[in-house]
């Protein structure tokens, strides 16, 4: 008995057009995610910069016993970056010839916007701590305070999920949390960690 060597080969018109509906139907359903997830992905990123220094802040202020400052570069503006010293002449203002530099931030992206409360949302903002790593003001009473980085490229629902806040308490623990809904402006019980 002779067989056929010769078998079907390749595919139908019906098997690729199924196929390539089914490829553009995957694609619709990716591409909103994937934006969705780099939009999280640049403000998780711009939070845990800002986390960073903030923290690297409260250690130096406690190995060197003296008070650390996170500022803004230009002084006045949080989305213009910070810098983040140790005040070694204790006028908790930046100098820098005189006082210890840690690390300085770049503003973060055009879309991400930094603001703060207490002292970190005075007109010259800025969070000190003192050598045992406590949240201070300069004028020497504790200060509990809040920094919030938000997408400014998004709208309805998406503000709340695109914003970010960095807790420091009178203690100098520093956590940070999201946002639920619009009644959770202080990142309470509520809020995902």
């Amino acid at each position: 008995m002779i067989r056929n060597k010769k078998g079907n080969l390749g595919f139908t018109l019906i098997e690729l057009m199924v196929t390539l509906a089914i490829g553009v139907i995957l694609t619709m359903v990716a591409i909103p995610s994937m934006t969705t997830y780099k939009r999280n992905a640049e403000l998780t990123s711009a939070t845990n910069t800002l986390l960073s220094a903030i923290n690297a802040a409260r250690g130096e202020a406690m190995k060197r016993g003296m008070n650390a400052m996170v500022l803004p570069v230009d002084g006045t503006n949080w989305s213009s970056g910070w810098v983040v010293f140790v005040d070694t002449d204790r006028s908790q203002t930046y100098s820098n010839n005189i006082d210890s530099t840690i690390l300085a931030q770049g503003s973060p992206a055009s879309y991400i916007t930094v603001t703060g409360n207490q002292t970190a949302g005075l007109a010259s903002p800025y969070v000190l701590f003192d050598s045992s790593g406590y949240s201070k003001t300069k004028a020497g009473g504790f200060g509990a305070l809040t920094l919030s980085l938000a997408r400014n490229d998004v709208t309805g629902s998406l503000v709340y999920e695109q914003t970010r806040r960095i807790k420091i308490a009178n203690t100098g623990r520093v956590r940070t949390c999201k946002q639920v809904n619009s009644g959770d402006t202080t990142c309470s019980a509520t809020a995902t960690d």
